[in-house]
């Protein structure tokens, strides 16, 4: 492949959690990006993510675009059946893990994702967010205010997930097309990122930094000058 990308990735445990459940994958080789938030509260969610992570790495890039999703696509729901396996094997009810990835390609980019880990895109200072939270509700909100101490009252069963890899027998993968042009740049983060920032404060710091290793450094230095509640991973991919 002609590589017009560059591309770094960020993981921290963060100031509350005990071990590291997030995991991502950086594939410069055949264009691939992935982010991977074990569950929280589960069983070995470092094992799920870690397994997915791993999985991915193996799918070689073969034929074209398509061919190389559906390769993607059969790992993704391989890891699904084998999770199921082992939570059934350990006596535990779910040993899951979220998942963003991103797939380069000559003329677009394809973000696809399951739960609640985030896909961004930046295009001339402005950020959106790509992908839709599986979660009860919608767009997840942290019932805490980013950068203060207010709270609100989340809905009754608010941000909890309503898809993710281990999860169900039946998995679907959501995808999204995005453009393919000099100076995008993308983001995939796990849900640590976005309990600590809104996307506004995202922005800003698009806007300030264009390096992707500044960038990756500062979103999770922003994280852990706040509370840290969660582990945190980021990838930062830029377009040329």
């Amino acid at each position: 492949m002609t590589l017009r990308y560059a591309s770094t990735g960020r993981l921290v445990t963060g100031k509350v959690r005990k071990h590291n459940e997030d995991a991502i994958l950086i594939r410069d080789d055949v264009g691939l990006w992935v982010v991977a938030d074990g569950m929280g509260g589960h069983s070995a969610g470092d094992y799920a993510s870690g397994l997915l992570v791993d999985r991915l790495g193996q799918v070689q890039r073969n034929g074209n675009i398509f061919d190389f999703i559906e390769a993607i696509e059969d790992a993704v729901v391989q890891v699904n059946t084998d999770l199921l396996c082992t939570a059934a094997e350990r006596g535990v009810d779910v040993i899951g893990t979220t998942l963003v990835l991103l797939v380069h390609s000559a003329d677009f980019m394809l973000c696809g994702w399951v739960g609640d880990s985030r896909g961004y895109c930046c295009e001339q200072g402005c950020l959106s967010l790509i992908t839709e939270d599986h979660v009860h509700g919608g767009i997840k909100q942290d019932i805490t205010q980013f950068g203060g101490g207010s709270s609100v009252q989340p809905a009754p069963g608010a941000g909890v997930l309503t898809r993710a890899i281990g999860a169900e027998h039946d998995l679907f993968i959501d995808w999204v097309v995005a453009g393919c042009r000099p100076g995008m740049r993308f983001l995939l983060c796990s849900d640590g990122i976005n309990k600590e920032m809104s996307d506004d404060e995202i922005e800003v710091e698009f806007k300030r930094l264009q390096e992707p290793e500044v960038l990756a450094d500062r979103l999770i230095e922003i994280g852990m000058e706040r509370r840290g509640r969660d582990n945190m991973a980021a990838i930062v991919v830029q377009l040329y």
